[in-house]
């Protein structure tokens, strides 16, 4: 498993932990390939004006710092304990980190990842054996304009994320009938609602879908927008109970919550469930979507409910906020053992399931065996590495990277992220 220099390593994703990834292993003298099938932190821009719970501190590393400050881009860094938007987060640190020299020749932007196996052995050979990792990983890319190319690496790190690859809406977390026909018209994602998307939603019938964070930000702010427009009207289904003796509301609240910013959205989307708390809203729990249909000439949904609240309702937008899940496509010719439930990898699913927590803030580090795969050198970090699970942070994700490079290096006790910030701090 240890690789010494020069080993190519290919990076998937110039998301957040892709771009720290690329960043580790640049600092430790590896050549790196940055494939990303858009632009640098995308992903991040899909939300980029929500407000982050935690503060920059945990949303940066000591590297990251480095780097920006040897190159002088470190001018408009966020105070330590600011709480940012994603594109606040994009535009003073992931973008100025792309642009340093340790990774702005190592990144190839506009490039689609789609499919990884072996020079050499099938899916079926050498099963479970280390010599696989004699045979270089080939790459298929689809770069601009369709052109389609093939690269090595002997290193191959998937920072994918979940972003982008939705659930689905209906019972079962199977598409509703008429869902997939109508997907492109459906909207999967955190609406800015109060920003550019204000008039696609002001005085319209809107249907939100869904009990996590982001369906607690999508009813807060169509509240928001209905004290506005009083013509707006929001129905919230969720699968759930509406209330029970453990949770107040629909969204699960954190006792004791050390993130404010969390607390409070809780606290105000459960509030809009109480009884007459917002005219322009019906909460109704234990509910599902069964049908979807749309008539083109007025552009409304027609839904059918079934559950405690079973029905038929016309509306004129849906919010599906009904999570995410990985892009498993790219590496099924290689030995992946995924957990049967989270689809993340066996190994750290196991850990997460043996130290289950409703808060995020108390992970504790799985270790780097929980990063090994039957495919050697072969492995999945940041969000993807969780699954269809929510609770990934991105100081877990550095502590990934830590543990990642313990292995490829061989050296149990390496921490560049420690090194890097004795060294700032003597100085």
């Amino acid at each position: 498993m240890v690789e010494e220099l020069p080993t190519r390593i290919a990076v998937l994703g110039a998301g957040p932990i892709g771009l720290e990834v690329a960043l580790y292993s640049r600092y430790l003298g590896y050549r790196v390939d940055i494939y990303e099938r858009g632009s640098v932190a995308d992903n991040v821009r899909r939300w980029g004006h929500v407000r982050m719970f935690s503060p920059f501190r945990t949303n940066r590393s000591t590297l990251g710092l480095a780097a920006l400050e040897a190159q002088e881009l470190n001018g408009q860094l966020p105070a330590d304990d600011a709480l940012l938007t994603g594109n606040q987060w994009s535009d003073h640190y992931l973008t100025p980190l792309a642009k340093t020299d340790l990774i702005a020749d190592s990144l190839h932007e506009q490039t689609t990842v789609l499919s990884i196996g072996r020079q050499g052995p099938l899916k079926g050979n050498l099963i479970g054996d280390a010599s696989r990792a004699d045979f270089p990983f080939r790459i298929l890319l689809r770069e601009q304009f369709g052109i389609e190319k093939m690269k090595t690496a002997d290193v191959v790190i998937d920072t994918t994320g979940t972003y982008g690859n939705h659930n689905w809406a209906g019972q079962g977390g199977i598409p509703a009938v008429g869902e997939l026909a109508l997907e492109g018209h459906i909207e999967y994602g955190v609406v800015d609602l109060l920003g550019a998307e204000r008039e696609q939603y002001a005085g319209q019938h809107v249907l939100l879908i869904g009990a996590g964070y982001s369906a607690a930000t999508s009813v807060v702010s169509l509240a928001e927008l209905a004290r506005s427009h009083p013509e707006t009207h929001i129905l919230w289904i969720t699968q759930g109970a509406a209330r029970s003796q453990k949770h107040s509301g629909p969204i699960q609240a954190i006792l004791e919550d050390r993130l404010p910013e969390r607390e409070s959205l809780t606290t105000a989307a459960n509030r809009l469930t109480a009884h007459d708390a917002s005219p322009n809203l019906l909460y109704c729990p234990e509910t599902v979507v069964d049908r979807i249909a749309r008539d083109e000439r007025s552009n409304r949904f027609t839904v059918c409910l079934s559950g405690t609240h079973a029905g038929e309702v016309q509306v004129d937008r849906i919010i599906a906020n009904v999570g995410y899940h990985p892009d498993r496509e790219i590496f099924r010719e290689l030995q992946v053992h995924e957990c049967y439930a989270s689809e993340g990898p066996i190994k750290l699913a196991a850990e997460l399931m043996r130290n289950p927590s409703e808060d995020c803030l108390n992970q504790i580090s799985s270790g780097p065996d929980s990063l090994l795969n039957p495919e050697p050198n072969f492995f999945i970090l940041g969000s993807k590495s969780y699954g269809r699970g929510s609770q990934f942070l991105y100081s877990f994700g550095l502590q990934q990277i830590k543990d990642l490079f313990t292995i490829i290096c061989g050296r149990c006790e390496l921490d560049l992220y420690r090194s890097i910030k004795h060294t700032l701090s003597d100085q």
